[in-house]
């Protein structure tokens, strides 16, 4: 029965998305066999200290096993084994789209799935360039089917693979060959027509905004001239008020 593995914690998709780890993790499966961090080092170029940190690492999160020890010219040798099964990424507050730990999860898996698939880009065009003789194999095909059958056939898939997971040490003309599979559902793209009403009214609305914009305008302009106006008609209602107060001061002189 096919294992499962579950990460559900934004610190295990860490460990497992760290670009050096998935390295670690290709060349194990790439040993077909329980490794020491010694033989993994090795065929990284890398110094065996560098490697076992990163190794305790994956261990921690049950991606990689002890498996066995072994005594070598007095040191302990410690074998590990890459977990063969299905890995799956679920978060615990999956239900919730507005969950912040969500949005930072699905961060964290997208660039999981990103190095994921460059790693792979990498290594076959690395295989392309340099070994031009040998065959390479690459499809793109689209299927129909229901979400039962595609699970079936990925399944089938997975089955059909088992039997070249395990290197034979007593076959010499075995070869090492890497096999990255994708199978998703095709996303739902929104239309020409929907699109261009969405267009046509963050253009309107653009245009709303401008001629608000133009009123605010005008309106700041004409404030100053009514201001003036106001200003200007004190002005020459002054002099009229003086007079009025002088004339009865005038009359009562007469009277005297």
């Amino acid at each position: 029965m096919q294992q499962h593995k579950v990460l559900s914690t934004i610190e295990e998709i860490k460990i497992y998305s760290d670009p050096y780890r998935i390295q670690i993790m290709n060349m194990f499966n790439r040993q077909g066999r329980p490794s020491t961090v010694k033989e993994i080092a090795d065929l990284m170029g890398e110094v065996p200290a560098k490697v076992h940190y990163h190794v305790k690492k994956l261990e921690k999160i049950g991606l990689l096993t002890m498996v066995s020890t072994r005594e070598i010219n007095g040191i302990i040798a410690k074998y590990y084994e890459p977990f063969s099964g299905e890995i799956h990424l679920r978060h615990k507050d999956e239900e919730d789209e507005n969950s912040p730990l969500k949005q930072v999860f699905r961060s964290e898996t997208l660039k999981l799935l990103n190095e994921m698939f460059e790693q792979s880009r990498q290594r076959f065009m690395n295989h392309a360039e340099h070994d031009r003789q040998e065959k390479r194999f690459i499809s793109d095909m689209t299927l129909y089917a229901t979400a039962d059958e595609v699970e079936e056939l990925y399944q089938q898939i997975v089955e059909l693979c088992k039997p070249y997971l395990t290197k034979d040490e007593q076959k010499s003309d075995h070869q090492v060959f890497q096999l990255f599979t994708a199978l998703s559902k095709e996303a739902q793209v929104a239309s020409h027509s929907d699109s261009g009403i969405k267009k046509k009214k963050a253009v309107s609305a653009g245009q709303k905004k401008e001629k608000e914009k133009e009123s605010a305008s005008n309106a700041s302009t004409k404030a100053p001239s009514k201001a003036s106006k106001t200003s200007s008609t004190a002005k020459k209602s002054k002099p009229a008020a003086k007079r009025k107060a002088s004339e009865p001061k005038a009359r009562r002189t007469d009277q005297m």
